[in-house]
C-alpha cells in the first residue's frame, strides 16, 4: 500500500471580522511552503467600522527588501486599493488600522530561503472612547485605564488637558510601564504599547516624545493653552501602566520682563534624556549629561577632538535662546586642563532642519573660554527660535572639554503674548484660509507654526504674486501684539525636488469683521509697515508691534526666497479686558471664548480618535 501523500495546506479566503480571528503562513511557527501566494479579504459588519491587525512579535520572512517574500495589506477589498504597507524581515509591522471595513492581505513566497512567517489577530478596531478624557480643573492625576492594575488591549485613548489663559501647566510622571520595545532608542520607536505626549491637541501640535518600557518621561511644562498624552495599546502584552500628576500655576509677567532665565542645564531641569551629542569620549567619564555648568563630574568630551563633532539639547517647545555661557574642565585622573576656545552655534525646530547662526552672512563663531574654570557668557545678539540648540566646537586648549547653560524663556512669557491657537490645534482648520493654495487637497492645517511639517504654498497660476496672503480667524476679537512666522517645506509639483521657500518680508492687516480691513502702519512714512520676514526656512522669526484689536490677521508676502513663497504662521495677543468695548464693526452675535472653546474642544478630539 502506497503511503498517503501529505497534502499542501490552503491559505487565503473571505474573512468575517464579527469576531476575532487569526492569519498565519501555512505551517506557522514552522517554515513556510515555497512558491505561495496566499490572499484573504477581511471584512467588518458595519460599513463605520475599521479594522486593527496586531502582529505577533515572532516574525520572520525573507529579507532582501521584499523582493521575495513578504506580506502586503492594502486598505480595501483588491490589490488595487491602497497600500498601507510591505513587510519583511525579523522586525514584526506595528499595529495597522484600515480606514474603511475592508482590508486586503496578500502573502508571497519564492522557491527559495523559507522561514517561520507570521502570525497576526485581526478583529473591529476600538477607538476607546470611553477612555478618553478632557482635563480642565487646576490640578489632576491622568491614569492608563484600569491602574494599578494591567491596561487592556486595543485601546486608543486621548488625554487632554485644557489650560486657561495666563497659566501654564507641569506634568510629572509618578510610575510607568508600558511594553518595552527592545530597538528603542535605536532603530526602533516603540512599536507596540507607547504613550505620545503632544504640544497641543493629539496628532496636530508638535510631538514632544513618544515614551514605553519603564524609564519614566521627564518632567514637561508647557504654555501653549493645550498639552496632550494619546495613548496606544496592541492585542499582546499589557503592563501595569503609568501614572502622572498635573498642576496648573499663573504666570507672572511684568512689563519689565527680561529674558534671561537659566533654561535648566545646570538645575536639572533639563533631563539627561534631553541632552545627546555626536559621540562620547570612551571611558564613560566625559558624558553628555556631565555638560551641565558647574558640574563637578567632568564635562562632555567627544571620541575625537573635531570640528565635526557637537553637544545637542532637545528643549521639547520652542523657546526664545537669548545666551550660552560655557565652561571647560580639568581632568581628575591627569589634572590636565581642556576648554573650548570658539564655537559655533545650531539651531532647529524639528531635530532635522538646521541653521547655523549668522552674524549678517557669515556664520557667527562665540569666543569662549580661556581656562578651564570660569564660565563665559555669550549674549546672542539676535535672539532665536528654536527647541533644538546645537553647540559646535571650533577652537580649543589640548582638547574639547564643555560645560554649560542655555539663557532664555518661553515665548508667551511676556506681557500680551500668548499663542493664539495655531500650533497647538485650538484653532481649527476652518479658521485659517489664503488667497489661493497651490495643492488644492492640502488641509489649511500646513499653516501651521511649528506643527506642520510642510507649509502653504499659493497657487503658481496666480497671476500677481503680490497680492498673495495667509489669514487667520480668532474666533472673538482679541488683544494681538505680534506675530511668528516660518518658512515652509514641499515637494514641487510633479517632480521629485524640494522646495525650501520663506518671505523675506510682508506687509501685516488686520480686521473685526473679515471685509474691511486696516494695514499695520510705519509711522515714519504712513505708509502699510513692511516687516522683516525670514531668512532660513525652519527657523521661526517673531515680530512684534503696538496692541491692536483684531479678530482676523492677514500676512501679504512682499518679497521672498528664490524657491518662492512658502509660510507657517502663529499669531501672538490676549483676551480683551472684560470692560473693552469692541467697536460696532465688529459681528454683534459672536458667542464668548468660553462658548467657542466649549463647543470646539471635544468635536477636534472626537475627530482625532
Amino acid at each position: 500500500m502506497l503511503a498517503a501523500e501529505v497534502p499542501i495546506e490552503q491559505c487565503g479566503g473571505q474573512l468575517d471580522a464579527s469576531d476575532p480571528g487569526y492569519i498565519t503562513t501555512p505551517g506557522y511557527p514552522l517554515e513556510y511552503p515555497p512558491h505561495q501566494d496566499c490572499r484573504w479579504v477581511i471584512t467588518a459588519p458595519e460599513p463605520s467600522q475599521r479594522i486593527v491587525l496586531n502582529f505577533n512579535p515572532h516574525f520572520e520572512l525573507e529579507k532582501l527588501d521584499c523582493r521575495y517574500d513578504f506580506i502586503e495589506i492594502r486598505d480595501g477589498n483588491s490589490d488595487a486599493a491602497d497600500l498601507l504597507g510591505r513587510h519583511c524581515s525579523n522586525i514584526a509591522p506595528p499595529a495597522i488600522i484600515s480606514s474603511g471595513p475592508v482590508l486586503y492581505i496578500r502573502f508571497v513566497s519564492d522557491y527559495a530561503h523559507q522561514s517561520a512567517g507570521f502570525s497576526l489577530r485581526y478583529e473591529i478596531f476600538k477607538t476607546g472612547s470611553d477612555c478618553s478624557r478632557n482635563f480642565t480643573s487646576l490640578s489632576g492625576v491622568i491614569e492608563s485605564p484600569g491602574f494599578p492594575d494591567k491596561y487592556p488591549h486595543n485601546l486608543e485613548c486621548n488625554f487632554i488637558i485644557i489650560v486657561p489663559p495666563h497659566m501654564d501647566v507641569t506634568l510629572t510622571f509618578l510610575t510607568f510601564d508600558l511594553e518595552n520595545d527592545p530597538l528603542q532608542g535605536a532603530e526602533g520607536e516603540c512599536k507596540y504599547d507607547w504613550l505620545e505626549i503632544y504640544d497641543g491637541l493629539p496628532q496636530v501640535g508638535p510631538l514632544i516624545g513618544r515614551h514605553c518600557g519603564t524609564k519614566t518621561p521627564p518632567e514637561i511644562q508647557s504654555s501653549t493653552g493645550i498639552l496632550s498624552l494619546s495613548f496606544h495599546t496592541d492585542m499582546a502584552v499589557a503592563k501595569d501602566g503609568f501614572s502622572a500628576r498635573y498642576n496648573m500655576t499663573y504666570k507672572e509677567v511684568s512689563d519689565n520682563f527680561h529674558c534671561s532665565s537659566a533654561l535648566g542645564m545646570r538645575s536639572g531641569r533639563i533631563s539627561d534624556d534631553q541632552i545627546t551629542a555626536s559621540s562620547v569620549f570612551y571611558d564613560g567619564r566625559w558624558n553628555a549629561e556631565q555638560a551641565r555648568l558647574h558640574s563637578e563630574d567632568h564635562g562632555w568630551t567627544p571620541s575625537t577632538d573635531s570640528q565635526k563633532e557637537y553637544i545637542q539639547v532637545d528643549l521639547q517647545f520652542v523657546k526664545l535662546l537669548t545666551g550660552i555661557a560655557t565652561q571647560g574642565a580639568v581632568s581628575k585622573q591627569t589634572q590636565k586642563q581642556y576648554y573650548v576656545t570658539s564655537f559655533k552655534l545650531e539651531v532647529s525646530t524639528n531635530g532635522e532642519d538646521w541653521m547655523v547662526y549668522r552674524n549678517g552672512k557669515s556664520h557667527k563663531v562665540f569666543h569662549a573660554n580661556s581656562n578651564p574654570t570660569d564660565p563665559v557668557l555669550n549674549r546672542i545678539p539676535q535672539p532665536v527660535l528654536a527647541r533644538f540648540v546645537r553647540i559646535r566646537p571650533q577652537a580649543w586648549k589640548t582638547g574639547i572639554a564643555l560645560r554649560f547653560e542655555l539663557y532664555g524663556c518661553q515665548i508667551t512669557d511676556q506681557p500680551c503674548s500668548e499663542m493664539q491657537g495655531m500650533l497647538s490645534g485650538l484653532l481649527p482648520d476652518s479658521q485659517i484660509s489664503a488667497s489661493s493654495m497651490r495643492d488644492l487637497h492640502a488641509p489649511m492645517g500646513v499653516a501651521r507654526l511649528v506643527a506642520s511639517r510642510s507649509g502653504w504654498f499659493p497657487s503658481p497660476a496666480q497671476p500677481v504674486a503680490r497680492e498673495e496672503w495667509l489669514q487667520v480667524d480668532l474666533g472673538v476679537a482679541k488683544a494681538v501684539r505680534g506675530v511668528i512666522t516660518q518658512g515652509a517645506r514641499g515637494m514641487d509639483g510633479g517632480s521629485s525636488t524640494e522646495s525650501r521657500a520663506y518671505v523675506r518680508k510682508y506687509r501685516l492687516a488686520h480686521s473685526l469683521t473679515g471685509r474691511d480691513w486696516t494695514f499695520i502702519m510705519d509711522t515714519k512714512t504712513n505708509l502699510p509697515k513692511i516687516f522683516e520676514g525670514n531668512t532660513h526656512f525652519d527657523t521661526p522669526e517673531i515680530r512684534r508691534f503696538n496692541e491692536t484689536v483684531a479678530q482676523f490677521v492677514r500676512v501679504y508676502p512682499e518679497r521672498w526666497s528664490p524657491a518662492g513663497i512658502g509660510m507657517r504662521m502663529e499669531v501672538l495677543g490676549c483676551d480683551l479686558p472684560e470692560s473693552t468695548t469692541v467697536p460696532d464693526t465688529a459681528t454683534p452675535t459672536m458667542p464668548s471664548l468660553e462658548t467657542t472653546t466649549a463647543q470646539r474642544l471635544p468635536h477636534r478630539a472626537q475627530l482625532l480618535r
